[in-house]
């Protein structure tokens, strides 16, 4: 059922890292122990829609659709145009849906493609680099969007990062996770490229949707 090709090579990876580090936010894609790390604790077995955040070169997206129920839909929201085109072009797969917007669009998406909830959210998205505003913004999508028993998993990087002299400022993201979920739990993953926290995180506190949906699948 898939069709894939060579993954982008590494160094072309780095250097659209260095041409838009503000919509790739890593600096060499994910290690197959972070990747192993953030699915596992999703519900894939019998999930219907999953969404994925940031899918980059499709690391994640690969591993995604196949523990995917061949029926399933995966939604990839890919900001970066270069890393869209790119998961359009490598990855034939039909469950795939590749959506060039912003993951604060969630409800918006969702609701034109007759979605209402999904069954979890995997996010590669550099929170750092976020203001306040769009962080909070983001998790009240997520937290709206997850069905009730939904998983979310996010990383974040274990240092902060120097490029071009801008410093990538430092927050309480364990903090911040804890106002959106009643369940937040960390793990380290050293064997990656740079070493980071996994957040698993269960039972949202945001039920309210500001956004009309067509229907609930």
């Amino acid at each position: 059922m898939r069709g894939r090709d060579d993954e982008m090579n590494p160094a072309a990876f780095v250097a659209e890292a260095l041409s838009d580090f503000a919509t790739v936010g890593a600096i060499a894609p994910s290690s197959r122990f972070l990747t192993r790390a953030m699915l596992r604790p999703l519900p894939l077995k019998n999930a219907r829609v999953v969404i994925e955040l940031g899918p980059g070169t499709g690391v994640m997206t690969r591993a995604l659709l196949d523990l995917l129920p061949f029926d399933a839909t995966l939604l990839a929201f890919e900001i970066n145009p270069r890393f869209a085109r790119h998961l359009r072009s490598t990855i034939s797969d039909p469950r795939l849906v590749v959506i060039h917007a912003r993951a604060e669009a969630l409800q918006e998406e969702l609701s034109r493609r007759g979605y209402r909830h999904v069954d979890a959210i995997l996010s590669s998205l550099a929170m750092g680099f976020m203001s306040d505003r769009q962080r909070h913004a983001l998790l009240n999508e997520i937290g709206v969007c997850l069905k009730k028993k939904g998983i979310f998993t996010q990383y974040q990087y274990l240092h902060s990062l120097q490029l071009r002299g801008r410093q990538l400022s430092k927050f309480d993201l364990s903090g911040l996770l804890w106002q959106y979920f009643r369940s937040v739990q960390r793990k380290i993953i050293w064997r990656n490229l740079p070493p980071a926290f996994v957040f698993t995180c269960r039972g949202t506190r945001v039920r309210t949707s500001h956004t009309a949906t067509k229907n609930s699948r």
